[in-house]
């Protein structure tokens, strides 16, 4: 338990020829770890153990965006990093995901902290899964994708029509605030919104 709570970076596995039945056996023996995350795509079977700054950027963008939808009175199901599969081809568990309206085997919207390299292969996989939209924070920016007809096309906007009112610098900001200073974060990201709701 210490181990984990000293670990400050990312620590990524990567085992790559796998076939399902094996990512299940991995995923059935690492059952009740905490901390751990599990990724299938392309026979490629990927462990992923966040480390602190990882879990830091994850919480303050979740608890933002919550505040968000908190503000505008929009119903969502905040569904976490709860496993999204599509039996023999994909799984993953993002950093924080959200239904919009009621819940749903897939959700709306995913996120994902990166600290490694690896977003377009992270796309392949949650177009598998047929997620609407795909959020990557890195780098301290924010990049949004939206699912078309032939993939994902990165856009400047949430295609999302609950999330279209969200100012995007403002929440990027604060998220950068919230690495140090979680309540003024907090503080500033409830101003803006409560000016542009003027």
């Amino acid at each position: 338990m210490a181990q984990l709570l000293e670990r400050t970076t990312d620590q990524i596995s990567v085992y790559p020829n796998r076939t399902w039945d094996q990512f299940k056996h991995i995923q059935k023996g690492l059952e009740g770890t905490p901390g751990v995350r599990l990724f299938y795509y392309e026979g490629v079977v990927e462990i992923l153990m966040p480390g602190l700054a990882h879990e830091i950027f994850k919480k303050i963008i979740g608890y933002l965006l919550e505040t968000f939808f908190f503000e505008n009175q929009i119903k969502v199901v905040p569904t976490g990093s709860v496993t999204q599969e599509q039996e023999g081809e994909a799984s993953a568990q993002a950093d924080e995901s959200y239904c919009i309206g009621e819940a749903k085997p897939i959700p709306d919207l995913a996120i994902e902290v990166i600290f490694t390299s690896g977003s377009t292969t992270k796309l392949k996989r949650y177009q598998a899964l047929g997620v609407p939209e795909v959020w990557f924070w890195e780098d301290g920016a924010l990049s949004l994708y939206h699912l078309r007809q032939r993939g994902y096309v990165q856009v400047d906007q949430s295609e999302i029509p609950e999330l279209a009112g969200l100012d995007l610098d403002l929440f990027c900001r604060c998220v950068l605030i919230g690495e140090t200073d979680w309540l003024e974060a907090v503080r500033t990201f409830k101003q803006g919104i409560g000016q542009s709701r003027g």
